[in-house]
């Protein structure tokens, strides 16, 4: 309920303060661009935050939101398409208090940056998003780095107001890895942070420059915030709403620990006579297991859209010839087998530390040590027999 009072508050107040941001009281003021930029919320598909811009007319008595991050979740091919990188987004518009309401509800922080443009920019801009809306164009196919809700944000402006447009840093630190901005915002979500990274491949590994880092909304932000036009600033910033306080996550590291655990049940097996028995069937798990994640990353790299998916050096240690090593009787295919195996999680571990691409070791290591166990004894098997 609380929330909700604070909502129509700060509505409220920015309707009525709306032309005193931006030089109110000149009657050639008449439309009112700004970006917003939404926190992270709880849920995975929120973690990096959303952007979208924002349009007020004082003449038409318009007030709405233009949102590239929409889709159908009611496609009968929604998951198939997602899978296979097939995905349609859509640019929609919606009034601007639906647009504030729904994040005031998740708690998520929203912030409004005022562009200093003309009525003729303005209208440029409006112009080329209502080009975006027509049924011909407001449909793209959505790409987690290069195309998605705040790099199409992030091109209307240089596509509109041409060269005289610049934005500042975004960066604003040292360059950085894909991989590595992506982590920073799952630092609180330790599993789900791993599943991205085993999946997501070298492409995800290249160091971002400004331009490239604005595939994530609080890069598009800092590199708005520098932004000139025509040599001078072009924005200014105000809070409308502060949320995210709950956004505490898990910051202990989860998988490692269940691992490990993974790990010393492998040893015992192999170990300790009383649970040799066991031996085979934890064996069969583990390859199977991590065979099935190979072939999953295989598929990602050549059978669908996803760009970042591509070239993943992770199939080194999630073999895919596991699914077959788990089931395989011969001892000498077995070791064979073991061989090839035990060969590309060393090449895995050269890729990781020449820099190709970032194994996420530091969850996964107990892993990788249980399947040498496992490896190691299923060629000396077949040296004793």
């Amino acid at each position: 309920m609380i929330r909700i009072v604070l909502f129509w508050l700060f509505l409220v107040t920015g309707v009525t303060g709306l032309w005193a941001q931006t030089g109110a009281g000149t009657t050639e003021k008449r439309l009112r661009i700004s970006v917003l930029t939404c926190g992270a919320g709880s849920e995975l598909y929120a973690s990096f935050g959303h952007t979208a811009i924002r349009i007020s007319d004082s003449t038409g008595g318009t007030d709405e939101v233009y949102n590239y991050g929409t889709f159908d979740f009611n496609d009968p091919q929604f998951y198939s398409k997602f899978t296979l990188g097939k995905l349609l987004y859509f640019l929609e518009k919606e009034a601007y208090g639906d647009f504030l309401y729904d994040y005031v509800q998740e708690g998520r922080a929203v912030t409004e940056q005022v562009l200093h443009l003309s009525n003729e920019d303005g209208e440029k801009i409006r112009a080329f998003l209502e080009n975006n809306l027509l049924p011909a164009n407001r449909a793209y196919r959505y790409d987690f780095l290069f195309d998605n809700c705040a790099t199409r944000v992030r091109d209307v402006f240089p596509l509109v107001l041409g060269r005289s447009f610049q934005f500042g840093a975004a960066l604003q630190e040292k360059p950085l890895r894909f991989r590595e901005a992506i982590d920073r915002r799952l630092s609180g979500k330790p599993w789900q942070r791993l599943g991205i990274d085993i999946i997501l491949g070298n492409p995800v590994d290249a160091r971002m420059n400004d331009q490239a880092s604005m595939f994530l909304p609080d890069y598009l932000y800092n590199g708005l915030q520098g932004a000139r036009y025509h040599g001078k600033p072009l924005v200014t910033s105000r809070q409308i709403f502060i949320g995210g306080l709950h956004l505490r996550g898990n910051t202990s590291n989860q998988p490692f620990w269940i691992l490990l655990l993974l790990l010393l049940l492998v040893a015992a097996v192999h170990l300790i006579t009383a649970l040799q028995k066991y031996r085979k069937s934890v064996a069969v798990a583990v390859l199977f297991l991590t065979g099935l994640l190979g072939l999953q990353l295989l598929f990602m790299w050549l059978f669908t859209n996803h760009q970042s998916c591509a070239y993943n050096w992770n199939i080194l240690w999630a073999f895919p010839l596991n699914v077959f090593m788990a089931f395989i009787k011969d001892n000498r295919l077995r070791k064979y087998c073991s061989i090839l195996a035990i060969a590309a999680l060393i090449a895995a571990l050269v890729v990781h530390f020449c820099g190709i691409q970032q194994m996420p070791l530091k969850e996964i290591a107990p892993l990788l040590a249980a399947l040498l166990v496992i490896y190691g004894y299923n060629v000396k098997d077949s040296i004793s027999k």
